[in-house]
């Protein structure tokens, strides 16, 4: 009988657009399964753990096919659903499916070779050729088998020890030899328990506590035996089951170290080593049914049940304070019952420490938390736990069976999702930039939720034009709830004009007199304010008034803004950094200006205008810690701050019981912006922004600080029309074949020689016109025209929504693949964002 050869089609976390395709050695024949990770060999010396995807018997056309190397997994890492989404993602925002690998995977899950050195075998030992640096190397890997080229720097003192290798494999003394480096290690935790021939006999036990009271040198073991006996008790397991946590047991009984390990040596107590949990576990403190809807809450909760009877998805249409959590919170108990899975989507991590801790009151363990901010080893955790909640809901203590994140939660290995829901839809912050897949977390969550057969429930109070588009046409159902819960009232919205203020010397710094008065108000009732501007740093640019030069990035054609606190002016998109200097670089003139406002400085501005009052800034710039975050909003709720300024963060979702004021201290930069979504951007967040004021306690003032007090934007927000807003932007995207009526996809490319980028836009441009005549736009440079030393140049593709999109797609992939063959273009990298 002739024996079967299988073969296995491997997925890498590599830019490629194909799967690889390795022969299976005959010991993992029958263990191979997809979603398992599997070591294989890449290119002339590279290693990299990629994942199964197919196991056949298909005898590929190359000759030579390589060996899989290694098997790392027992079962699989990851879901056929979780693939689905996967593919989809990769097909409609083209990109490459290893590109979502990479995106998706926690780091410690994506193993790749690390280069070790080690002698060459063959080496005679001869010496006499090498240079003192070459010698030192050779000596060093005599002492030892084998050292990575970091261990090798660190050891002979010299940083740039790449071209000392490459001189001593070309000499033939020495050879690389590829490893794959697992970085996931579980966390153990040393315990200590009684010696099982102790602890299973109680009266040696005790007849041992007596033999070593009745000695002055052992008597202090006694005690330490006592000690234990009482923490046993007090715990409730039986003396054979006890164990305890080897620095909980130090600090309990007051014992010494030495203590300790004399009696380990003894054979009195022993150690255990357990593999224990990174994330802190929670009880549940109330049932959801304790929740007692509004009427208004009850009626929208039954009419989003009576939608999903037709409809896959259903938004929720509720202003600030109209209480969507609670309606989310009974969404999710009905889904728990059931023994499904949900995932609650939110747009920013600052937004998750306050939701969770609404929901772990409630669902307690059941509550997982998954994002960046999180470390690999954690995110490991989380991965296998959402993984390991069986098809038939049943849970253990290592399963969830809600997870609670921002974008990347959507990417964790569900295996039976019942409900997601997407808090704050409408935000920005769903929609991936860079580096792929350049996904949009909300659409890609409505596709997961129809691959699992659950629902999806969009919530927010400023629906994005494209969601609501879809509640018009019918495509989504939608439910409104506009009465804020337990009758409260929605602020009260103030517009007041800078030109007007400065005119009438009626401004302290960027503050006008009336929002100054207010503040001073809120402060005087021991209320809290909230302030926003979008712009962090202490000024925006330093301005020489001699010669007119701003400093500007080396690398980015953008200004350089001034941090105070570090002293430093500073690129926002690279990161470069420079001193403040003393004088102008170009007229050497002394006149310089800080111009411009950010958060730093308005924190500044507060400390001096209200002494007496507690001041915080929330933006990039203090919340990049783990947890800084998290102390931000605890300290906000337990009224330690008293005035919060922030950026956009501070208006997205946030419920402080006593904010009464909040301020917005310059709108023009929102509604100004030069983009066609500004108008609906600059609504959606002023009218969130408004929401955080009056929401419990007291009644809410707004405080809108503008050079352009009468704009439509200001004015829909004043009166609360969403809807107005709705159809003068969607008469104007009709117009100018705009999403949501169109569909838009941008083409960037990007070169460090301008002049190249030039001609290979103009290269490209007839042929786009050619293949999608009247729907292209450009090529033009963008507002922001050169990043981290790339200068960029964009066209924009319009497909009316009737358009056959895949097929369009596929014609736009062959342009370019096609382009990117010509030699002189090889350098030209080409971004592609679909739904930019």
């Amino acid at each position: 009988m002739e024996r079967v050869t299988y073969f296995v089609d491997v997925l890498l976390p590599l830019p490629l657009p194909a799967l690889f395709t390795y022969r299976v050695p005959n010991e993992f024949e029958h263990t191979l399964q997809f979603g398992m990770r599997v070591v294989v060999p890449f290119g002339r010396s590279k290693l990299y753990s990629g994942l199964i995807v197919d196991v056949h018997t298909k005898v590929p056309k190359r000759i030579q096919v390589k060996y899989i190397l290694e098997l790392i997994d027992e079962q699989p890492i990851i879901s056929p659903k979780q693939f689905q989404l996967w593919q989809w993602i990769a097909e409609y925002y083209m990109c490459h499916l290893g590109e979502v690998m990479a995106a998706a995977l926690p780091s410690a899950l994506k193993l790749a070779s690390e280069t070790k050195i080690m002698l060459n075998p063959a080496f005679n030992g001869d010496v006499s050729t090498l240079t003192e640096n070459e010698l030192k190397l050779a000596e060093t890997l005599s002492y030892r088998t084998l050292m990575t080229v970091d261990e090798i720097s660190k050891a002979i003192g010299i940083a740039k020890i790449i071209p000392l290798i490459k001189s001593l494999i070309d000499k033939e003394i020495i050879i690389t030899d590829e490893e794959i480096k697992n970085p996931y290690k579980p966390k153990i935790e040393t315990y200590i328990a009684l010696s099982p021939d102790i602890a299973n006999n109680e009266k040696s036990f005790f007849s041992l506590i007596d033999t070593l009271a009745s000695s002055k040198r052992t008597e202090k073991q006694s005690d330490l035996l006592l000690s234990f006996l009482l923490l046993q008790k007090k715990s409730g397991a039986n003396l054979q089951n006890f164990s305890i946590k080897r620095s909980d047991f130090l600090k309990q009984a007051e014992v010494s170290v030495a203590r300790l390990e004399t009696m380990l040596e003894k054979g009195i107590f022993v150690k255990k080593e357990v593999v224990v949990s990174r994330l802190t576990e929670f009880k549940a403190l109330e049932n959801p049914s304790s929740i007692v809807l509004s009427p208004p809450q009850q009626e929208a909760k039954q009419e989003i049940e009576q939608q999903f009877m037709t409809k896959e998805v259903v938004l929720l249409h509720g202003i600030t304070g109209s209480g969507k959590t609670e309606i989310y919170i009974k969404f999710i108990q009905q889904a728990i019952e059931e023994g499904k899975q949900v995932l609650y989507l939110l747009p920013e991590i600052a937004l998750t420490t306050q939701i969770v801790n609404r929901l772990r009151k409630y669902f307690g363990d059941k509550i997982g938390v998954y994002h960046s901010r999180f470390n690999e080893y954690e995110r490991v955790e989380i991965w296998n736990r959402v993984l390991n909640q069986n098809k038939e809901g049943k849970l253990s203590q290592d399963k969830y069976q809600v997870i609670l994140g921002a974008r990347s939660a959507l990417l964790l290995p569900y295996q039976n999702l019942g409900l997601i829901i997407v808090d704050e839809e409408h935000d920005g912050s769903y929609k991936q930039i860079d580096p792929a897949p350049r996904y949009h977390a909300r659409d890609a969550a409505i596709v997961l939720a129809k691959i699992h057969q659950a629902k999806t429930l969009l919530g927010t109070a400023t629906p994005s034009l494209e969601t609501y588009y879809n509640t018009k046409s019918g495509k989504y159902g939608i439910v409104e709830l506009f009465q804020r819960y337990a009758e409260g009232q929605l602020p009260e919205i103030w517009t007041v004009d800078i030109r007007e203020a400065l005119k009438q010397k009626k401004m302290r710094g960027n503050f006008t007199q009336f929002l100054i008065e207010n503040i001073q108000e809120a402060l005087s009732k021991k209320e809290q304010i909230i302030l926003f501007q979008n712009r962090r740093g202490y000024s925006l640019h330093l301005f020489c008034h001699s010669c007119q030069h701003i400093p500007s990035c080396e690398y980015c054609d953008v200004t350089l803004t001034y941090h105070k606190k570090l002293n430093l002016l500073k690129c926002h998109y690279c990161g470069y950094a420079i001193d403040v200097p003393k004088s102008c670089p170009i007229c050497k003139s002394h006149h310089l200006e800080m111009k411009g406002f950010g958060t730093e400085k308005l924190e500044e501005e507060l400390q001096a205008l209200f002494p007496s009052a507690t001041v915080a800034r929330m933006d990039l710039d203090t919340t990049r810690s783990k947890r800084s975050h998290q102390q931000l909003i605890t300290d906000f709720e337990n009224r330690k701050i008293d005035i919060l300024v922030g950026t956009q963060m501070v208006t997205k979702g946030f419920d402080f019981s006593h904010v009464s004021v909040v301020g917005v201290l310059n709108a023009d930069q929102l509604i100004s912006y030069p983009d066609f979504r500004s108008f609906e951007r600059a609504f959606q967040i002023l009218a969130q922004v408004s929401g955080r004021a009056g929401r419990k306690n007291s009644e809410g003032k707004v405080i809108i600080q503008s050079y352009q007090p009468k704009h439509p934007a200001l004015q829909y927000v004043i009166k609360n029309d969403y809807e107005a807003m709705y159809q003068q932007q969607i008469a104007e995207r009709k117009q100018f074949h705009y999403p949501p009526i169109y569909r838009l996809i941008k083409i960037t490319l990007k070169d460090k020689d301008d002049e190249k980028l030039d001609k290979a836009a103009a290269a490209l441009a007839p042929i786009l016109k050619e293949a999608f005549p009247s729907h292209i736009l450009g090529p033009e440079y963008p507002i922001v025209s050169k990043i981290q030393n790339f200068y960029l140049k964009d066209f924009w593709l319009k497909l009316p929504r009737n358009s056959n999109l895949a097929f369009q797609k596929q014609k736009l992939q062959n342009i370019i693949s096609q382009f990117q063959t010509q030699s002189s273009f090889k350098s030209i990298r080409v971004v592609i964002n679909v739904d930019s």
